[in-house]
């Protein structure tokens, strides 16, 4: 390198260092998730990682250009600039290398390169760090070792980057550092075309997960850290449709019949399935119970006491979860909001009051209302949605008596479920009815639950050994609850439901895996009687069949159908990232941001999901998929979901 062009020597080291990071991590990623491959795949990945990747470290070369430019102006007075860039570098590698390392992980679990689940999480520090050291100490511990191994090395290597001959002059170098800038601003935009370089542009799968390879960590953290500023709208990322079209099409398909006039324009009553004596209502949302766990759906059979209660009330056969995280599943039970790319209601500002709820409504009824959770209910913003829209008394971990077991994520169920009934039994003693949710979480990573209490037969597969063990221990202690319940006082006036949130991973090549949103729910001593339920349903139909079995006939702007009673269709919706679904019957509908929309069939029965462009024919369905996912945004943008009674922001 000539006198000249040593002011680069810095950058340089700084790109290469970071170039190296990017391409051995896609390799060792790409050779691990060699099956989910198809011809042709290697190619669209490496043309596309290059753009990633250059655009990358243009952002964060950038940076360092302005830094060089001010230790250039400054020198030979200081060599403030020179520390701070080296700094700089050294910093920037260590957190791309914690990103990269900790990528398999989080693979694992969400089958997609860390996105803005990884950012939420960073909400949280004490209960991910307790995840992290009981769960994946290993892991974390491997991930900080090759941390601080390359922050060492590179900050040495940025260091003698500056030993530059002392003739070097300001005049010769500023030319040739703007140069680079010119050069590190185009690489960072990606292209010449009107809009800058997203990941819309490099995808070209059907798979999220090949798609998301394309990327690297820290472009897949740092694109969703910028948008995270906005609440998605659909509009910007499926198509438009007019507001009345939106609005028509979403209640025609509801079937509802008495829409009430107003400025809620899916504000509608639904006559009852029972009238009279008001019941009490227990939801019990289980974290992360799929489908593939419950003998009685045909799963891995680890789930006796569940199974127990499908043969002794209304079970579900085919539900079908709307998100892959708890939030999505607490909105949907709660509020029977249609999901969207948006974040969940649960956490977005406007919906933190006068949002319609099943709290709302039946306070309104006269019910008390309750939250019981293991954990600190904070997490995740339910305590703050939960207060300002209906429910009138919070029980976390802080009120728990005496927990006989703590976990990073809580008290255990057993404790959970003991506090529940104290709670439930002090309700009944009261002459009002009362609805209490209670959630549960000794089913979630890192499965450290009490020893001793479950087992699992021998020959179990090992590689998801804890997490069986934690999701029969979850099965145990439900069984343990219901079965105290039922001699308890508030049994016979009281309808039960228990449903999971979702499942415990989403996986598949497609581009909204249908079959891992499967999820259970039965519903327990209601005058419907016990029976098992084949229908097609989703969670957003579970709080207006809920209020159907309460007596409620007050109007509510919920989409859901109440399952008591018969409709044309069977229907479900899900939001997968950016992608979103709607099933009907044994039809799919799939919108992703950018991309011509896809068609599939799907068998409920066998879980084969098989794409067949045919039903594109039929523009209906693609229609009624854009209106429910369009409506989610409008009803939300303009605080349309709430009660008669209930005014907006706006207003």
């Amino acid at each position: 390198m000539t006198a000249n062009t040593s002011v680069l020597k810095p950058l340089l080291r700084f790109t290469i260092i970071l170039i190296s990071i990017f391409i051995t991590s896609r390799i060792a990623l790409l050779f691990w998730q060699h099956s989910r491959l198809n011809d042709g795949d290697i190619w669209p990945i490496i043309s596309g990682a290059i753009r990633i990747d250059l655009s990358s470290i243009g952002y964060l070369a950038t940076i360092g250009v302005f830094i060089l430019i001010l230790h250039v102006v400054a020198r030979p007075k200081t060599e403030l600039f020179q520390r701070i860039f080296t700094l700089y570098g050294s910093c920037v590698v260590t957190v791309v290398v914690i990103v990269e390392a900790s990528t398999p992980a989080f693979i694992n679990q969400y089958d997609v390169r860390p996105n803005r689940l990884y950012i939420e999480y960073l909400d949280y520090p004490q209960e991910v760090f307790s995840m992290l050291v009981h769960g994946h100490l290993l892991a974390m511990l491997s991930t900080l070792l090759l941390a601080s191994l390359t922050s060492v090395y590179s900050y040495r290597l940025l260091c003698r980057a500056f030993t530059q001959p002392p003739s070097l002059k300001k005049a010769s170098n500023l030319p040739i550092l703007m140069a680079a800038l010119i050069i590190c601003l185009f690489a960072a935009r990606g292209t010449l075309n009107h809009r800058p370089l997203n990941p819309a542009l490099v995808y070209f799968s059907q798979d999220s997960l090949i798609n998301s390879l394309v990327l690297n960590s820290t472009y897949s953290v740092a694109f969703a850290l910028k948008n995270m500023g906005n609440e998605k709208s659909a509009s910007n990322l499926y198509g438009t449709m007019s507001r009345q079209k939106i609005i028509d099409t979403v209640k025609k398909a509801s079937y509802r019949k008495q829409f009430v006039a107003g400025n809620i324009p899916t504000l509608a009553h639904n006559k009852p399935f029972v009238s009279g004596v008001k019941k009490n209502l227990v939801i019990i949302l289980e974290e992360s119970l799929g489908a593939r766990f419950v003998g009685e759906l045909g799963g891995l059979d680890i789930t006796p006491e569940l199974d127990k209660l499908y043969q002794q009330g209304w079970g579900f056969d085919n539900l079908y979860a709307t998100g892959t995280r708890s939030v999505r599943g607490i909105e949907a039970i709660t509020t029977g909001f249609t999901p969207s790319p948006s974040r969940s209601v649960v956490k977005l500002s406007k919906s933190q009051h006068n949002f319609f709820s099943l709290a709302d409504v039946l306070s309104q009824e006269g019910y008390k209302t309750q939250f019981i959770y293991g954990g600190e209910s904070h997490f995740d913003n339910m305590k703050s949605f939960f207060l300002g829209n209906g429910f009138n008394d919070i029980v976390d971990i802080n009120h728990i008596d005496n927990p006989q077991f703590i976990s990073s994520w809580g008290v255990s169920d057993e404790d959970l479920f003991n506090q529940a009934d104290k709670e439930l039994t002090k309700l009944s003693n009261s002459t009002e009815p009362f609805f209490s949710l209670v959630f549960t979480s000794s089913n979630h990573d890192p499965f450290d639950i009490p020893q001793g209490k479950v087992s699992l037969p021998k020959g179990h597969n090992p590689e998801n050994y804890k997490r069986d063990l934690a999701i029969k221990y979850a099965d145990y202690a439900l069984g343990k609850f219901i079965n105290k319940a039922k001699t308890r006082s508030y049994w016979e006036n009281t309808v039960f439901l228990v449903v999971a949130d979702h499942d415990v991973r989403v996986f598949g090549s497609e581009p909204v895996p249908l079959k891992s949103f499967h999820i259970p729910a039965v519903i327990l001593n209601s005058d419907m009687k016990s029976k098992r339920d084949p229908r097609l349903v989703s969670q957003i139909d579970l709080p207006v069949t809920l209020m159907s079995l309460l007596g409620i006939d007050q109007a509510t702007p919920m989409l859901g159908f109440d399952l008591t009673k018969s409709y044309p269709v069977e229907r479900a919706m899900m939001q997968y990232y950016d992608n979103f679904a709607y099933l009907e019957n044994d039809r799919a509908v799939i919108l992703m941001p950018n991309q011509q929309t896809s068609y599939w069939r799907y068998n409920k029965q066998t879980k084969i999901q098989e794409k067949n462009e045919q039903l594109n024919v039929d523009q209906t369905l693609a229609e009624k998929a854009l209106a429910h996912v369009l409506f989610s945004n409008l009803a939300y943008t303009e605080q349309l979901y709430r009660l008669a009674d209930k005014s907006s922001d706006k207003e």
